[in-house]
């Protein structure tokens, strides 16, 4: 079974509220998620239903995809399907989590990725981190210079020798390719943001995922909606 790792350095180290584990001959399924999530009644009840989505679709697509191998005479293999929520930030304002997900439906390889989920505690709301700031073109305009410059240098680390060429793993991925967090380095306050390439998106599967760390500048915090502006500080 493969192990997921963190998502993101910002990622705090939290208890965990949930963990559920199946195994059967058809498939294998993990979730999970924090206390700090579990404390949230409205939270814990949208995770519990994505749980309970995932598992029945990993169930029906890996039963269907064992009667195919026998009607088409083709080895089935076991699937699998893990997702563990984690805690990135817990602000006065915002619970900000990130996830790490697998897939494996039978391929040569499963399928990582990963995602975030910011709870609004002011508003009682779950919403995507992007939300919180005017329009993804306008965060876009001011992240890209310094975000594409040290993804290109961590290209560079891992890739040397590199160098740009017209391939698409030697584009800059834009922000809706990208998972977005919001993190925090007192707890009071987003002072930063980290993005994430998943595998595929910024290079091969091999390479695996990219992550930036940008420190909230005047510039980005000029992005965020003005009803977000007072949860956000610029370093």
């Amino acid at each position: 079974m493969r192990v997921l790792m963190t998502a993101a350095a910002m990622v705090m180290a939290t208890s965990v509220a949930k963990a559920e584990s199946v195994k059967t001959g058809d498939y294998s399924f993990i979730y999970s998620y924090p206390a700090e999530a579990a404390a949230i009644p409205q939270l814990r009840a949208r995770l519990n239903a994505e749980d309970k989505a995932l598992k029945g679709k990993t169930a029906r697509d890996a039963a269907a995809a064992r009667r195919e191998s026998k009607n088409g005479s083709f080895p089935f293999r076991a699937y699998e399907t893990q997702k563990t929520w984690k805690v990135v930030t817990s602000t006065p304002r915002f619970l900000s989590l990130s996830s790490d997900a697998y897939e494996y439906t039978g391929g040569a390889h499963g399928n990582p990725s990963s995602g975030a989920l910011v709870w609004d505690k002011a508003r009682g709301v779950g919403i995507d981190p992007t939300q919180v700031f005017t329009s993804t073109a306008a965060l876009q305009r001011v992240i890209a210079p310094t975000y594409c410059a040290r993804l290109k240098a961590e290209r560079s680390r891992r890739l040397a020798p590199y160098k740009d060429t017209s391939d698409t793993f030697s584009q800059c991925p834009t922000l809706k390719e990208l998972t977005l967090l919001l993190g925090s380095s007192n707890r009071q306050r987003i002072d930063r943001i980290g993005l994430i390439a998943d595998p595929y998106v910024a290079g091969s599967y091999a390479e695996g995922a990219y992550e930036v760390t940008l420190p909230v500048t005047p510039a980005i915090l000029s992005a965020v909606r003005p009803a977000y502006r007072a949860a956000f500080a610029a370093r």
